[in-house]
């Protein structure tokens, strides 16, 4: 269609920008219809979600090819990656809880449990002894606030899917000495692939409207921070920094050594945005990783690498390192670049096809793309024990297992364990969903000494087995294979019938 086109670029820019223009004209005549059909306070809410989507709907128009040249991609400097034994050796100051007095805890707490087979919020799931992942979270910056007389806020960011459940449980925490705060993500419209206009034709979220809105990725932080009041609320009381991670990540608790860095920074220097990241494993190797462009840190995605260089955006040894997305984020500045409209993320557009069949884009962003818009970024390369997250119940078999020890709400990788490595461990798909994976196993195994671990078909474990090196476990289809309580299995492959041969 070719010839359809004007003939000069010039032109053509000219055609685009007509273009672009009637699509951005028909969005806000569409956002405006469908803040019409809302009532009251829900109708403030929904324009000031609409003011932000439509910023990102037109820098989405705007869009010309992939975000980054990969020629103008380095490595970071040497100094803007400091390693973590290097912020610890300076040694905390007498009274730690005039830093911790400046510190909120903020967990991203959007997420359902649905990839786990579990309904309602992903952060409800017990994990650990019938503890939750806010419960856990809880527990933690309670043991803070009572150890070092401090006083730690709580702050979770819900989305739409999340927040009635959320703070429905948050009744259980009133007497403990944590303040707990909630915001909401902003709720955006899902898009036509083809005309690019909402699918939604009301602000309903029920019926033919429930698969039509989504959460805007954890990016949306800022924005929805500061649009809740919460953010000026929390530096009207003396906060300066918040510390930012998943609620699904257990090795992200507060660290006491990287908030004092933050904190002792010469007034002239003050770092504004710390990104936690560790050392890249082959089962890592989708992870962000951080690199040097035009002049700043900047947060590299997969999504964003052109299709020649992803082999080489995997490899480990040219990008050495990933996101933990466990960031410490001054609240000034955030305020600062929210009111100069300087957030700059980049737009992740994420394609899903409705129960229909209906194919549509949802726009997104990252929290961490934000690092570049900062003054005097820093990453530091922590240790992987920061790094624990449960995605699946493969990860749910580790932390339920002796090879962690709890106390006070905080995971820490038992001392019997000789080598610090966690084992990697592949449970097929009968143990996707949490209800059928604890009806598998009668206890949880004894996993010190494991090495690795793939369980596929129909598998039992009896109680008090044990299991070391490499085991493998195949039951063909058909069969079933019943672990007997007691067993020891070490450097094992049990197949089909139950035989049990050597490694």
């Amino acid at each position: 269609f070719s010839f359809l086109l004007p003939s000069n670029s010039n032109k053509m820019a000219q055609f685009q920008e007509v273009m672009r223009q009637q699509l951005e004209s028909a969005m806000h005549a569409e956002l405006e219809k469908l803040v019409g059909t809302a009532k009251g306070a829900k109708a403030e809410v929904s324009k000031k979600d609409f003011e932000g989507f439509r910023k990102l709907f037109h820098r989405f128009l705007q869009v010309k090819g992939p975000s980054v040249e990969w020629s103008k991609i380095n490595r970071p400097p040497e100094d803007s990656i400091q390693p973590y034994d290097k912020i610890k050796a300076k040694g905390l100051p007498d009274y730690i809880a005039d830093s911790l007095n400046k510190l909120v805890v903020v967990k991203l707490n959007g997420g359902l449990g649905t990839s786990m087979g579990c309904k309602g919020p992903k952060s409800l799931i017990s994990v650990r002894n019938e503890n939750t992942f806010l419960d856990l979270t809880v527990q933690q910056i309670e043991h803070l606030n009572k150890t070092y007389n401090a006083d730690v806020p709580l702050v979770l960011m819900n989305s739409f899917n999340t927040d009635e459940d959320t703070k429905k449980i948050l009744q259980k925490y009133t007497h403990h000495r944590v303040k707990i705060h909630t915001f909401n993500q902003s709720r955006y419209p899902r898009i036509n692939k083809e005309s690019l206009l909402p699918v939604a034709k009301d602000m309903a979220m029920t019926g033919e409207n429930a698969d039509v809105w989504y959460p805007p990725g954890h990016g949306d932080i800022y924005a929805s921070f500061n649009n809740s009041g919460l953010l000026e609320q929390l530096i009207a009381e003396g906060k300066e920094y918040i510390f930012v991670s998943n609620i699904d990540n257990l090795g992200a608790t507060v660290d006491l050594y990287i908030l004092n860095h933050l904190v002792s920074q010469p007034n002239g220097k003050r770092c504004e945005f710390i990104m936690e990241v560790t050392d890249k494993t082959r089962a890592d190797v989708k992870g962000g990783t951080l690199i040097q462009y035009d002049g700043k840190l900047r947060l590299l995605e997969i999504a964003q690498v052109p299709k020649a260089h992803v082999d080489e955006f995997k490899s480990v040894t040219k990008f050495k390192i990933f996101n933990t997305n466990n960031l410490w984020i001054s609240l000034s500045a955030i305020k600062r670049l929210q009111e100069q409209n300087a957030m700059d993320m980049e737009i992740i557009v994420n394609p899903k096809t409705l129960d229909g069949g209906l194919n549509v884009i949802q726009l997104e962003t990252a929290v961490g793309a934000a690092i570049k818009c900062f003054d005097n970024a820093l990453g530091i390369n922590v240790p992987r024990s920061r790094f624990l997250p449960v995605k699946t119940t493969s990860d749910l078999l580790l932390v339920m297992s002796n090879l962690y020890s709890l106390d006070a709400g905080s995971l820490t990788m038992s001392e019997r364990r000789e080598f610090p490595t966690t084992p990697h461990v592949k449970l097929g798909s009968s143990f996707t969903k949490v209800q059928e994976y604890l009806t598998r196993f009668e206890s949880i195994p004894d996993m010190l000494e494991l090495d690795h671990l793939t369980v596929s078909g129909d598998v039992t474990f009896g109680k008090h087995v044990s299991l070391k090196g490499t085991v493998i476990i195949i039951a063909n289809h058909g069969d079933r294979i019943d672990i007997p309580a007691g067993s020891m299995l070490e450097n094992k492959i049990v197949s089909g019938n139950l035989r049990i041969l050597d490694h």
